[in-house]
């Protein structure tokens, strides 16, 4: 590779980023994005380090199952249309300490950038889902979803009421997101509350959404959890659409007994507890 942005993992973040820009899910800079690197990521992105690793930063979480991983993070204030065309002072790639409570940049985020304000956030997440799913999971994506970020205006902030709202409005969501969506109630962004509240989600489900403010997913690699985001936004679009339409009434909709028939056809196990 003649530079770091032709290696799969950095070249699959950077599109990753500017996809949400381009559906309008990061105005400003909103919105964040981190990937837990495999040996071989890290091996690949290596010889282009720094020389010398920066101060170790703690973070004021820990995680013992993340003790000596590596991200590639977006930046704190960091907005993602430049991630694209100057990604060096955008997103970055972190070390975390042997204890699971520290980072480092290696590389990125130039002239004293460092990662998302909610890299907490993300890094309790991650060990979450890693634990979760036995290592399969490495993204963790936030993004401001319009549609979705309306819906929690107007309906009960459960995790039921939102996954038979999406599964309603959407054939594949079913199958998408068998388990259904997490809800967090609306929290000042970037602490500690938010980070343990959707971690205690992300023990059961892909995704949470987070009230008034927008869309938290993860996934295995970076077409699942795009995918993921894309599917519970357009859904709710749908849904969106539907109420406006018809000034809040449904006539016809997908039921309980044709939700289990997909789960049936597509092998998929919904979470019954949200079924009538």
């Amino acid at each position: 590779m003649s530079t770091i942005y032709e290696i799969p993992c950095v070249k699959g973040f950077i599109r990753m980023c500017n996809d949400g820009w381009l559906q309008g899910w990061h105005e400003r800079n909103g919105g964040n994005l981190t990937y837990r690197m495999t040996g071989e990521d890290v091996a690949a992105c290596r010889p282009y380090f720094d020389a010398e690793p920066r101060e170790w930063v703690n973070m004021g979480v820990q995680a013992d199952n993340l003790a000596g991983e590596y991200f590639i993070t977006t930046g704190s204030g960091k907005f993602f249309r430049n991630v694209e065309p100057d990604p060096i002072h955008s997103i970055g790639i972190v070390e975390i300490n042997d204890k699971g409570d520290s980072w480092r940049i290696v590389w990125g985020l130039a002239d004293g950038a460092r990662p998302t304000s909610e890299f907490p956030s993300h890094f309790m997440n991650h060990s979450v889902r890693k634990a979760a799913t036995n290592g399969a999971n490495r993204v963790i994506y936030h993004c401001h979803a319009t549609n979705v970020i309306a819906l929690t205006y107007i309906l009960p902030l459960t995790d039921r009421d939102f996954s038979r709202a999406l599964w309603q409005s959407a054939t594949e969501c079913p199958v998408v997101f068998p388990e259904g969506v997490g809800v967090c109630p609306w929290m000042v962004p970037g602490g500690a509350d938010i980070a343990m509240a959707t971690s205690e989600k992300m023990k059961t489900y892909q995704a949470a959404i987070w009230a008034q403010h927008g869309l938290f997913a993860s996934g295995p690699d970076f077409d699942i959890t795009f995918g993921l985001a894309h599917t519970i936004e357009k859904s709710a679009e749908i849904y969106v659409k539907v109420l406006s339409m018809g000034g809040g009434l449904i006539r016809q909709t997908i039921t309980d007994d044709d939700l289990r028939a997909i789960a049936h056809d597509f092998g998929v196990t919904l979470n019954e507890n949200f079924l009538d």
